[in-house]
C-alpha cells in the first residue's frame, strides 16, 4: 500500500493508531482467523473485536470471508510506504522535466508484456511487436517479464554548468499475469550504461485500486506501484534516501546532450518477476519519469 500525507490516507493512519488493532494485525499476519479466535487470543468480547475489525476493513487493511457460519478475517497488505514532500538543495539552480513512460527510445522485452492507455490496451498484449506501435507514446502503464526499456532524457545543463545532483523518480512494481501481491522482482537501474543498483519490488499490487488507474482496468490486474527516488551526488548513489551504490556524478555525467536511463529485469536475476512502470493517469502518482538536475 502506498500512502502520502493527503486526507484520503488519514483513514489508514487512524486505523493503525490503536494497540488492539496492531495486535489484531500481528495475529492475522500469521494466519486468517475467526472473530471468536481473535477475541479469545486478546481476551476481549466478540463485539469489541468486531468494532476494531470494522475500522481495519474500512481502511482496506483486511478482508472478510464466510467459512460456514463463521466470519473469517485475513490481512490484505504486507507493506506500507509513506511518502513525504521534500525540498532538497533549494539554494542550487535546477531544472525539472517529465518524460512520458511511452517515450522510450530502445527496448527488448519478453512476454508477459503489454501497454495500456487511458481507454484500452494499446495493440495486443504479450506481443512485443506492439512496443513499436505509434500509439505507445500515449501509454500510461507498461509491463514486461524479462528485458529492458531505455529512455533518453535531455541534458539542458550542458558543458558550461557544474551538475551537483541528479534525481529520478518513477512508479514501479513487479509483473505477474493478472497480479500477485507477493511476487519479488529484481529491477536494475542503469544511467549512461553505468549500473546504479538493483531494487527488489515486493509484488504486482492489486490489493486496492490505484488512485489514478482508469475505471476500465479490471480490479484483478496491476493497479499501482511504489514511487522510487534515485539520487546521484558527488558522494554516491541513493535510493529513497538510503545508500544504493558507490556510483558518483563523475561516473555518469559526460557532458553529452542526453542522459540514457535504462530499466532492466535480467534473465539471470535471483527474483526474475518482471517489471511494471506506471505513468500519467495510472497508479498512485500522476507522473511519468521525473528528472531533476541541480547545478551551479
Amino acid at each position: 500500500m502506498d500512502l502520502g500525507i493527503e486526507e484520503q490516507s488519514l483513514i489508514v493512519y487512524k486505523a493503525l493508531a490503536s494497540d488492539v488493532r496492531l495486535a489484531i494485525i500481528r495475529l492475522l499476519s500469521k494466519d486468517k482467523m475467526t472473530v471468536t479466535e481473535i477475541a479469545n487470543n486478546l481476551k476481549l468480547s466478540n463485539t469489541i473485536v468486531l468494532m476494531h475489525l470494522d475500522k481495519l476493513y474500512k481502511a482496506n487493511l483486511i478482508s472478510f470471508e464466510k467459512l460456514g457460519h463463521n466470519k473469517v478475517a485475513q490481512i490484505k497488505v504486507d507493506n506500507i510506504n509513506i511518502h513525504f514532500p521534500t525540498n532538497v538543495y533549494s539554494e542550487l539552480e535546477h531544472y525539472e522535466i517529465e518524460i512520458p513512460i511511452g517515450h522510450y527510445t530502445n527496448f527488448s522485452v519478453q512476454p508477459t508484456c503489454g501497454l495500456a492507455g487511458q481507454m484500452d490496451y494499446i495493440g495486443k498484449v504479450d506481443e512485443p511487436a506492439y512496443f513499436m506501435d505509434p500509439q505507445r507514446v500515449d501509454a500510461g502503464m507498461i509491463w514486461w517479464n524479462e528485458g529492458f526499456l531505455e529512455y533518453q532524457l535531455p541534458n539542458y545543463a550542458g558543458k558550461d554548468k557544474q551538475i551537483e545532483m541528479m534525481e529520478f523518480s518513477l512508479e514501479l512494481g513487479s509483473e505477474f499475469p493478472f497480479s500477485n501481491n507477493v511476487w519479488p522482482s529484481d529491477i536494475t537501474f542503469f544511467l549512461n550504461n553505468v549500473r546504479l543498483g538493483t531494487w527488489t519490488s515486493l509484488g504486482d499490487f492489486s490489493d486496492t485500486r490505484g488512485v489514478y488507474t482508469p475505471d476500465w482496468v479490471p480490479d484483478n490486474v496491476n493497479q499501482y506501484g511504489i514511487l522510487k527516488n534515485i539520487r546521484i551526488t558527488n558522494e554516491g548513489c541513493f535510493l529513497d534516501g538510503k545508500p544504493f551504490s558507490d556510483v558518483k556524478l563523475a561516473d555518469v555525467v559526460d557532458g553529452e546532450a542526453t542522459f540514457v536511463l535504462k530499466l532492466s529485469v535480467d534473465e539471470t536475476a535471483k527474483n526474475d518477476g518482471g517489471c511494471t512502470i506506471f505513468g500519467k493517469g495510472f497508479g498512485n502518482h500522476d507522473q511519468g519519469i521525473n528528472m531533476k538536475i541541480f547545478y551551479k
